[in-house]
């Protein structure tokens, strides 16, 4: 157990590790991935002494800089709470000052030594958000000069202070972060009200559209996976490959990520198809519905992202639960990456689910949640809903006899193969 302590706040002995994470995408006006909001929840238990969960923030910081925050969020920007503990505290070499934001919580009291301590850092470079704003207090006109980003919440804000606030927030050139956004409506309203950035999972709400159907390349793609899963050989898949330009480009691609970690660059559709095998063909051709050519672009980097972070997590948590049933991880992945295909398609997942042939087990964890499968798929949606669902991850892990330890190293292997995966892909 590392143990990691701060020099001047918090309790000594935290042991960092009892804790678990979760990150919220931040999306620009375009809808492209633009930072991830990093929530630590303190785990309740083993024998730390922990009073809130911001109290081990910055210990447990400090801690995921050293296992790699590049694995965390990427290329994108990480949103850090911070308190007036933290921001007192030496914690601050772990960061990567340009790729952090620093979010002030809003039960904050701004102090003498706090603003001076706050100004210090933006002079190192360090740059600030002002978090959860409702009205213009006495401690928001303080703190206003001093940050970069104001975020207003959508379920705690009456629209009446957002159409107020908004205008006066940009006037003084401050950007704008709506959270909590769920639905494509709040977001057309916040697009509206000018704001530029969105927090929230609207994006991976399925919109069913009545008698839609997919697309050409959606149906090669679709047609594909059929073949793999079936006892077609190589040379008919390859043929079938052949005749769409985009999916063989896109293939090429992706079979050439690191992720794949292939030993030598796969050149050709016959390397493709045999080297990879069947299993991570499926995989390929899975991860390529979400980033086809007529649907890549900036709406759809959230929901690949959403998706093969998903899937990789569910394939490690199965890996490590049943670590001899190498079938049982591929199953999951399978679920977790299709879990999100009615929000990708527009389709309700019965009738994807007649188009794609699936096994029963498969079908009951994406229809209802049901089974080994579906018990993965509700932990992972879990842990992306951190902020709301905290309280019912420790139960779960302690079903599964598994430490918060490992959900927080298979977390970040899923998100650095996901990042992986979507940097090379679009």
């Amino acid at each position: 157990m590392i143990d990691l302590t701060l020099h001047d706040t918090g309790p000594q002995g935290l042991r960092v590790r009892e804790f678990y994470l979760g990150r919220q995408p931040i999306l620009d006006r375009n809808q492209a991935l633009f930072g991830y909001e990093l929530l630590f929840r303190n785990a309740p238990v083993g024998p730390a002494h922990i009073s809130s969960n911001l109290t081990a923030t910055a210990a447990v910081i400090a801690h995921a800089s050293q296992l790699g925050m590049e694995k965390t969020i990427g290329d994108a920007l990480g949103f850090v709470n911070v308190d007036a503990d933290v921001i007192m505290s030496d914690i601050f070499p772990f960061l990567p000052r340009e790729k952090v934001v620093l979010e002030i919580v809003n039960t904050m009291q701004p102090t003498p030594p706090v603003l001076a301590r706050i100004q210090e850092l933006a002079g190192h470079g360090f740059s600030f958000a002002l978090d959860d704003v409702s009205g213009e207090t006495a401690a928001v006109q303080a703190l206003l000069p001093m940050v970069e980003y104001v975020k207003m919440d959508m379920r705690n804000t009456e629209l009446s202070a957002l159409i107020r606030l908004a205008p006066r927030f940009r006037q003084d050139k401050k950007k704008l972060v709506a959270e909590k956004v769920e639905s494509r409506e709040e977001f057309k309203n916040c697009l509206d009200l000018g704001f530029d950035y969105f927090q929230g999972y609207y994006f991976a709400r399925p919109v069913i559209m009545s008698g839609k159907k997919l697309s050409p390349s959606q149906l090669a793609v679709m047609e594909l996976m059929t073949l793999v899963t079936s006892d077609a050989d190589n040379h008919e898949i390859e043929r079938a490959i052949k005749r769409d330009v985009s999916l063989a480009l896109n293939l090429l691609r992706l079979v050439n990520t690191p992720a794949v970690g292939a030993r030598q660059r796969i050149d050709s559709l016959s390397q493709a198809v045999t080297i990879l095998g069947r299993r991570q063909l499926q995989r390929w051709l899975q991860i390529m519905l979400y980033a086809e050519p007529s649907k890549r672009g900036h709406s759809m980097t959230p929901l690949l992202m959403l998706a093969t972070t998903r899937g990789r997590l569910m394939e490690l948590l199965a890996g490590k639960l049943r670590p001899s049933q190498r079938e049982s991880a591929d199953i999951a992945f399978t679920v977790g990456i299709m879990s999100l295909m009615d929000t990708l398609f527009g389709i309700q997942m019965g009738e994807i689910l007649q188009q794609i042939p699936v096994s029963d087990e498969v079908r009951g964890a994406l229809l209802r949640r049901e089974g080994y499968y579906g018990g993965l798929l509700r932990l992972t949606e879990c842990i992306e809903r951190i902020e709301d669902m905290d309280d019912i991850i420790v139960p779960t892990l302690r079903d599964l006899a598994m430490s918060t330890e490992d959900l927080v190293e298979l977390e970040l292997a899923a998100f650095e193969w996901s990042d992986n995966v979507v940097r090379y892909a679009l």
